[in-house]
């Protein structure tokens, strides 16, 4: 799971128990009836709102987004640039070996494209509409989540209203008015913690993951285009290098001197063993 995310998860309930237990009687915070009102209420009508088929294939969205693997353009860049130079040496049919090594199913498939003799103009179209496709899907993930934030402060205040009125039909007993008026609050609490504690956050997170992967995609486009067109190599990474941060291009930059290290002690080593076996 995302640090960031694991973290705001455990100190959040860390703060809502410990709220709860500095009070004198935890116990008031929870009530078997404000839940089933706040929190089946609010899945009733998230089920109003959308398909099942649509929430449960927006769920498996969600556990990828927060169980997959970061997006490292970093990575995709070394990989385009070890792509279009074997394209040079070789020929764009020399790719298609490639393709069993790389795990990105949108590089594996544009790289198919090519390999392919697809025309730049096709390719281009092709793969703008399959990234404005994933957009929409995760456009309706965030969708579902900022709907549900808003949903169950509403269900949240309709349970405070139905303690309300219970309470006001024992108005004549002035001991209860307290009870009755902390059980018809609980459930705005509950609304509130379900919204600005899950589905808001959720939605902003997939929101800032759907942006990463669409950059990504975005790079790999270029990336492509690019190796069809038979650019010069080192054209094209100062090129895909735009799509990186300042400091993600600093991390590049520093990777890429390691690796040209390594390759130089490998060359000379290699040189050595060649001198010593004559």
């Amino acid at each position: 799971m995302d640090l960031a995310t694991l973290i705001g998860i455990i100190l959040g309930i860390a703060c809502i128990l410990y709220s709860i237990w500095a009070g004198d009687d935890p116990a008031l915070y929870f009530d078997i009836p404000s839940i089933i009102c706040t929190v089946g209420g609010g899945i009733a009508s998230t089920l109003i709102s959308y398909r099942l088929k649509e929430i449960i294939s927006i769920m498996k969205i969600v556990a990828n987004a927060f169980f997959g693997k970061d997006n490292e353009l970093g990575d995709t860049i070394r990989k385009l640039v070890e792509l279009s130079q074997k394209a040079r040496r070789e020929g764009l049919l020399a790719l298609e070996t490639e393709q069993e090594n790389i795990e990105d199913d949108f590089l594996r498939r544009s790289l198919q494209l090519v390999v392919d003799g697809v025309e730049p103009e096709m390719i281009k179209e092709s793969l703008t509409l399959e990234l404005e496709n994933i957009s929409a899907r995760h456009e309706r993930g965030q969708g579902l989540f900022k709907t549900m934030g808003a949903l169950f402060p509403a269900w949240g205040m309709i349970g405070t209203l139905i303690g309300l009125i219970n309470m006001l039909n024992t108005m004549e007993d002035p001991k209860s008015i307290g009870p009755s008026m902390a059980l018809a609050i609980i459930t705005t609490f509950y609304g509130a913690v379900l919204a600005y504690f899950i589905c808001i956050p959720i939605a902003n997170k997939l929101a800032l993951k759907s942006k990463e992967e669409i950059r990504q995609k975005e790079l790999i486009i270029e990336g492509i285009l690019s190796i069809q067109a038979g650019e010069n190599p080192r054209i094209m990474e100062y090129k895909l290098k735009t799509f990186l941060s300042a400091k993600q291009r600093e991390v590049y930059e520093a990777r890429g001197s390691e690796n040209s290290a390594e390759s130089e002690q490998r060359r000379r080593a290699s040189g050595v063993f060649a001198e010593d076996n004559k």
